[in-house]
């Protein structure tokens, strides 16, 4: 374990964005409120091609950028923004989706519990921004019978139910994820075969078996732009989420029990459904892109979704 860190250690703030210019301007915005004092901003722009770059530049000049000719993804774009914290010589890095808001005060509480030695991820409590009282994680919990992974406190109102202590949990999303860097030099970075999804949850499980905590901070408060309607609103999520699990389970040597029920009671019932049931009709394409995302783990095709697989 490292030795105890100062209290008030230097935290780099990575943005991922992909052709998000109003949510990533927003998200800057409510940054530069942040009362914590040593924190650089650094936005690393996967390729966009709606100016976001230029307007970076413009609107928050104190901001680092980060320009990749390609789409690197969630894991490959924060990879890179951690290597370059390592040269700025941070001590912890935060990595924040691009469509959050955060309140003024979340990364002073965040690190007050960060710097324990024992600590080695930290997350604040999560919202939906379209409804500021309902958590979209509080946490993240695996579910090590049937090799899932699901949001601790998901879609339920925060009436005080998790408590005002900071409390464990087995992984905390990449939507807002402080990290010590110590950390990630022992454990190592994102692994970007999965590209994004399932992604954080092999991350903390990889922290809580080198001896690390895993950690939630009640207080803390982060707001996402996700409508919970929208969750699974997208083609390519069941691209993703077949064949990333299946990756999440065979890193973290999951049991045969998970493996069963990942692969027999949940993908392969859920195909066979929208294959035969009428009123799956519209399911149509996801049933495609889950079959394809099986045949590309048995391959092993991992990284972004090929585009012709969208067409």
């Amino acid at each position: 374990m490292p030795a105890p860190a100062q209290i008030d250690p230097l935290v780099v703030i990575i943005l991922v964005n992909w052709n998000g210019r109003p949510d990533t301007l927003a998200c800057l915005a409510s940054l530069r409120a942040v009362t914590y004092r040593r924190k650089r901003v650094l936005v690393v722009d996967n390729g966009s091609s709606d100016g976001s770059a230029a307007a970076i530049r413009a609107e928050y000049p104190e901001v680092l950028l980060i320009e990749s000719p390609t789409n690197l993804g969630y894991v490959g774009g924060n990879n890179l923004g951690l290597r370059r914290a390592h040269e700025l010589k941070a001590e912890y890095a935060l990595l924040l989706n691009n469509d959050t808001v955060v309140a003024p005060d979340f990364l002073e509480r965040m690190i007050r519990v960060a710097v324990e030695p024992t600590v080695g991820m930290v997350s604040p409590m999560i919202y939906y921004a379209t409804l500021p009282e309902t958590l979209w994680s509080a946490g993240g919990k695996v579910d090590w019978t049937r090799g899932h992974t699901q949001m601790v406190g998901e879609d339920q109102i925060d009436n005080g139910q998790f408590g005002a202590e900071p409390y464990e949990t087995d992984f905390v999303s990449g939507c807002a994820l402080l990290i010590r860097l110590a950390v990630v030099d022992q454990i190592g970075p994102l692994d970007e075969r999965f590209f994004a999804y399932y992604e954080d949850a092999e991350w903390g499980v990889r922290a809580r078996r080198a001896g690390y905590r895993v950690v939630n901070v009640p207080g803390a408060k982060v707001w996402h732009k996700i409508l919970p309607e929208a969750r699974f609103g997208s083609d390519s999520l069941a691209y993703y989420f077949t064949r990333n699990r299946l990756l999440f389970l065979r890193l973290t040597e999951a049991g045969t029990r998970a493996w069963f029920s990942a692969f027999v009671m949940d993908i392969g019932r859920t195909i066979l459904s929208y294959a035969i049931r009428p009123k799956w009709r519209h399911k149509r394409k996801a049933l495609g892109l889950m079959v394809r995302g099986l045949q590309d783990y048995w391959r092993g095709r991992f990284g972004r979704i090929p585009t012709e697989y969208l067409a």
